[in-house]
């Protein structure tokens, strides 16, 4: 609550996003009788969504990118500030605000990115290898995360099928698969099932791989024109705008090329509501709630809430649905 008494958009949880934690904690045998026998385990659980003691997320430096006309798309921007406070980074907690408050942990230093796999040139890069091979764009994407809610958000980065041609695929190469940094004593929710809503880490994900080599995914490096706050997947994530938020793999250190259909994160906690491809689609809705609206995370407040229906692959149709032509796409969900 702020000081004034008023409360803003970015202090709301919504609805679903409320049951489902509560689902979450009912899963893992947490209720709030079972914490209150366990003063001193309840105040340690608890700490690490107050965010007081963590180390601040430092502030991105400013990047050098052009800005493409094509992608320069007209669309208000969600503000900087909902961006960088308003996300899911389970590693560092289940609200909203708490990476923003807690991946101040997260070490960017000396922070290298393998590929390997199905590729004739295994290789191994740092970040000021990545910046100086690959020159960075500003791209203006919608993005719509599975619970429901969307923004608009200013991704600066580079084509992913850039990195994959340079470490030459092989013909075997079918799919890409990501991993997350693995690292419980920097990432509390990897350490402790609680905070980390019981999934299993580290967070890995998968692109077919046609759909990595597509113009439109990013390997995103930046945001608002500074480099990526720990938060929002310092310091390389991926960004794919016509698939789900989950798809976007934060803090990768590892794409693997390979053959057959890596597992992801999501599916395998819940196959049944989470499908590899994640497409975005309003007429398959999740198990649990309606996909055919979204709710439009925008500049005002409280009761500025913009509703608006959820548009197929998330406006990029024109794009991409060649992509999925013969797919069934309520049985590849």
């Amino acid at each position: 609550m702020k000081r004034d008494g008023r409360f803003t958009d970015a202090d709301v949880t919504p609805e679903d996003i409320f049951h489902q934690r509560r689902r979450v904690l009912k899963a893992l045998g947490i209720t709030t009788a079972a914490l209150a026998l366990t003063p001193g385990a309840q105040a340690d659980i608890l700490s690490w969504f107050k965010g007081h003691d963590r180390p601040k997320a430092p502030s991105g430096k400013p990047l050098t990118f052009a800005q493409p006309a094509e992608y320069q798309a007209k669309l208000a921007l969600t503000p900087e500030d909902k961006v960088t406070g308003y996300n899911n980074y389970y590693e560092f907690g289940l609200d909203k605000a708490d990476p923003a408050a807690n991946a101040g942990t997260l070490p960017l230093d000396g922070w290298k990115i393998r590929l390997e796999g199905e590729v004739a040139k295994p290789i191994t890069l740092d970040m000021d290898d990545i910046l100086r091979l690959f020159p960075l764009q500003e791209r203006i994407y919608r993005m719509r995360c599975v619970e429901a809610w969307s923004m608009v958000v200013p991704w600066v980065g580079f084509e992913l099928s850039r990195l994959i041609k340079y470490a030459q695929p092989t013909g075997n190469a079918r799919y890409v698969a990501f991993q997350t940094l693995y690292d419980p004593e920097n990432m509390p929710g990897q350490k402790d099932r609680f905070i980390g809503g019981g999934l299993k880490y580290p967070y890995v994900e998968g692109l077919r791989m046609d759909e990595a080599m597509h113009p439109l995914t990013l390997l995103s490096v930046g945001v608002y024109g500074k480099a990526l706050p720990p938060q929002n997947g310092a310091p390389i994530r991926l960004t794919v705008p016509w698939k789900y938020g989950f798809k976007g793999i934060k803090s990768i250190v590892s794409i693997r090329l390979v053959h057959d259909m890596p597992p992801t994160t999501w599916n395998l906690s819940a196959p049944n509501e989470y499908g590899f491809y994640a497409n975005v689609n309003p007429h398959v809705d999740h198990p649990r709630w309606s996909q055919a609206s979204e709710r439009l995370i925008g500049s005002g407040g409280l009761l500025d809430v913009k509703r608006q229906p959820t548009l197929l692959f998330n406006g990029y149709a024109e794009q991409v649905a060649s992509l999925y032509r013969g797919l069934d796409l309520r049985e590849n969900f």
